[in-house]
């Protein structure tokens, strides 16, 4: 195993406590007021994150893994926060907040799932694995995709939803919504981690921050509501559009 992961006894026990302070950020809205329409849903006045550079008008192939849309979210949900893997504190140097610092200091090469990265996220000892205990490991279908992201090349790979329109009447909650929310947001919003109240990590959650307009307002990104995902991308409008649409139909459990 290589080495750069390894931490002192003393920096494990400071990340333990520093765990329970982790992704800690303000209240999902506070008390200013946010438009809603007629149908008391937020106005949708956001626009696409400038710095956004997933949406290339490429059409996305279901076959291919796409770092910023599908690898990036994890990492920045799960591990690149304050006392972790951020830019401010680089545990260990690593800092796992865009490509070049994963595949630079992750050691990430293409094809080689001895990476220091894969190697971490599939480890057996829990003091050795990451994220580190006590948070929850990576769900297999989380390992899954980072190990073909891998085996694919490791790329920095974009692609736009919207590329020939964007289907939302196919948006359920177990195949749509269930896994964009365990990819960018349930990391800092699950059981024993409920930042603002909200716990993204069962329908029951999720539905209750759908229908009080909290869900929508935060990845829109509307006036009033703290950006969600928290330190990351805005989500790509087709995205947004399914949850709106899933919202709208009273938010199933379907």
């Amino acid at each position: 195993m290589k080495h750069f992961f390894k931490i002192t006894a003393l920096a494990y026990f400071l990340i333990q406590i520093s765990v329970v302070l982790s992704c800690k950020h303000e209240p999902i809205f506070d008390n200013l007021p946010h438009p809603v329409d007629s149908t008391g849903n937020p106005v949708d006045t956001g626009t696409m994150n400038p710095g956004d550079t997933s949406t290339s008008g490429t059409p996305c192939d279901p076959n291919t893994v796409y770092f910023n849309t599908q690898i990036l979210p994890i990492l920045i949900s799960n591990c690149a926060f304050s006392g972790c893997h951020d830019a401010a504190t680089a545990s260990d140097g690593v800092v796992l907040t865009d490509f070049n610092n994963v595949v630079r200091t992750a050691d990430v090469e293409a094809g080689d799932l001895d990476s220091d990265l894969y190697e971490v996220i599939t480890e057996d000892k829990q003091d050795k694995r990451m994220p580190q205990f006590p948070r929850p490991r990576l769900t297999a279908e989380q390992i899954q995709l980072i190990r073909t992201w891998i085996m694919q090349g490791a790329q920095n790979l974009t692609c736009d939803q919207n590329a020939g329109g964007c289907n939302v009447e196919a948006t359920t909650y177990s195949g749509t919504i269930r896994p964009l929310l365990q990819n960018t947001c349930v990391g800092c919003h699950r059981d024993g981690l409920e930042n603002g109240g909200i716990n993204l990590s069962n329908h029951a959650g999720v539905k209750a921050a759908a229908q009080s307009g909290r869900l929508y307002g935060a990845i829109n990104r509307d006036p009033g509501f703290v950006a969600m995902p928290f330190g990351g991308n805005k989500l790509q409008q087709c995205s947004i559009e399914r949850i709106k649409y899933w919202i709208d139909a009273g938010a199933p459990d379907n």
